[in-house]
């Protein structure tokens, strides 16, 4: 690779999968914690607790088991994010010392699936939202606003995404604090507490949903904490994402949990109206348009990141072929502007049924992504030791090769270890059906990929004796 040379700041963000220099890094752990506080202080994440309580769990045991997953995946998600300041890279990029090469591909073709299915399904909420603000019926337009909108923020890259989370922090608290004190005031909380029996099925299916929203945020998590100082400490910088997605989240949901319990005769029917059903609980009038805008704000924070970590996804998926290490600032608008017209006019196509929809997608793709977690954690942890040779992640014919078929196999079963477990619209597990519906494959997921891939890598892994970066990239101490 050739030497990395800094240039001066550009409004448009030139640095993509290749390495950060560390004459170019800057901020501090505590920007993880708003950008992810304040993705996860938006509308979606409502929905996703609000789903526990619509699918037959009391609020209260929703509550809990939302928090158990959210802890429970929080960790790993933030164990991702750890590894950004030391790699300098985008998170699917280190995939390739675990998959080789090519074999990155396959986990990568998968999660670009996962950002439009979120960057789509995130669109249609966010664009009622806009229709609401602007007095207009016809979705497309919302759509549009809301996806071009998304195309600039993306495209200005990493500072204004940050700056974007700082903003949704703030204004996610003020919009979502009022809602909190209206629930109160308006209806009686405690009453919608307590209501239905314990039941394990929908308490597991809480904490699936918990644990699925953060663990769908490990393959791009890094690529908001690459551009730390290099020795900025691991644990603080897994505590400070963490804590400010786990809070975040758990705000969210707690309080879509309470609204879905409300009863259709008290004002009840977050069903059938996500936005307007806010609207109304804000009290209408200039607080419905405030909070609506605290729905833009929020959904825009984290439509970025889909459409962020998007083009970096299919980025590396074009360059394990063509073996660049960068991309042109217009090569970054054509791949950034193709990733949002396909979310676009899967929101305009998709928007019917969208809770059971959100809900058999959230589950889905945990079944995909456990696996390559407990892959490239194990091996970044447990197997390389935080040793990568980052030269040999651009290079076919290097250390890490094209396919690893220890890691693929281990992969592949830890996908079809969950079967059993499934509990999706179509098809439920054997295992599944005794649970009487609950679905901890994720779970199963994590501890059968983990328990395949670690004796098998650590007696076939190339580890370097110390971690070796580009030429040029690493400033002398």
């Amino acid at each position: 690779m050739e030497p990395e040379v800094s240039s001066p700041p550009s409004r448009i963000e030139r640095r993509s999968i290749d390495v950060i220099p560390d004459a170019e890094r800057h901020g501090s752990p505590i920007n993880q914690f708003t950008l992810w506080f304040g993705a996860n202080m938006q509308i979606t994440a409502i929905v996703d607790g609000a789903l526990a309580v619509v699918f037959g769990a009391d609020a209260l045991w929703a509550i809990i088991g939302l928090l158990i997953g959210n802890l429970a995946g929080g960790c790993v998600m933030a164990l991702h994010s750890a590894q950004g300041p030391r790699l300098g890279l985008p998170q699917m990029i280190s995939s390739r010392a675990q998959f080789g090469v090519y074999g990155a591909v396959v986990p990568l073709v998968l999660v670009v699936l996962l950002y439009l299915g979120f960057a789509a399904t995130g669109t249609v909420l966010a664009g009622q939202a806009v229709n609401e603000i602007v007095g207009v019926d016809a979705p497309v337009v919302g759509i549009l606003v809301f996806g071009a909108l998304t195309g600039i923020v993306a495209t200005l890259g990493y500072r204004y995404i940050h700056m974007l989370g700082r903003v949704s922090t703030v204004v996610g608290v003020v919009g979502f604090t009022y809602l909190g004190i209206r629930l109160l005031v308006g209806h009686d909380v405690p009453a919608l507490l307590g209501v239905v029996p314990f039941d394990v099925a929908t308490f597991l299916l809480a904490i699936s949903l918990g644990a699925g929203w953060q663990l769908t945020f490990g393959p791009y998590v890094a690529d908001y904490s690459r551009y730390l100082p290099r020795h900025t400490s691991e644990r603080v910088t897994f505590h400070s994402t963490l804590w400010g997605s786990v809070l975040g989240s758990q705000w969210s949901m707690s309080l879509g949990a309470l609204i879905a319990a409300i009863p259709i005769a008290d004002g009840g029917g977050f069903l059938d109206n996500q936005v307007g059903f806010l609207g109304e609980l804000a009290g209408g009038g200039a607080a419905a348009i405030a909070i609506y805008l605290v729905i833009v704000v929020g959904k825009l924070t984290v439509n970025c990141l889909n459409a962020y970590g998007g083009f970096m996804c299919l980025l590396t998926t074009v360059t394990s072929v063509t073996r660049a290490a960068s991309v042109s600032r217009a090569g970054r608008v054509a791949f950034i502007g193709a990733f949002l017209v396909a979310s676009v006019l899967i929101a305009l196509l998709a928007s019917a049924n969208f809770l059971d929809n959100f809900r058999q997608f959230i589950l889905a793709l945990l079944m995909v992504f456990t696996p390559w977690s407990a892959v490239n954690l194990i091996d970044y942890y447990l197997v390389s030791r935080e040793r990568v040779d980052v030269p040999a992640l651009y290079d076919p014919d290097a250390r890490y090769g094209r396919w690893n078929p220890v890691a693929l196999v281990s992969y592949a079963i830890g996908i079809v270890a969950q079967i059993p477990f499934m509990a999706q619209a179509l098809y439920t597990g054997p295992i599944a059906e005794a649970l009487n519906g609950a679905d901890i494959s994720w779970l199963v997921g994590l501890v059968v990929t983990a328990a395949v891939y670690y004796p098998w890598a650590k007696r076939t892994t190339d580890v370097p004796a110390e971690m070796i970066y580009p030429v040029g990239t690493v400033a002398a101490r």
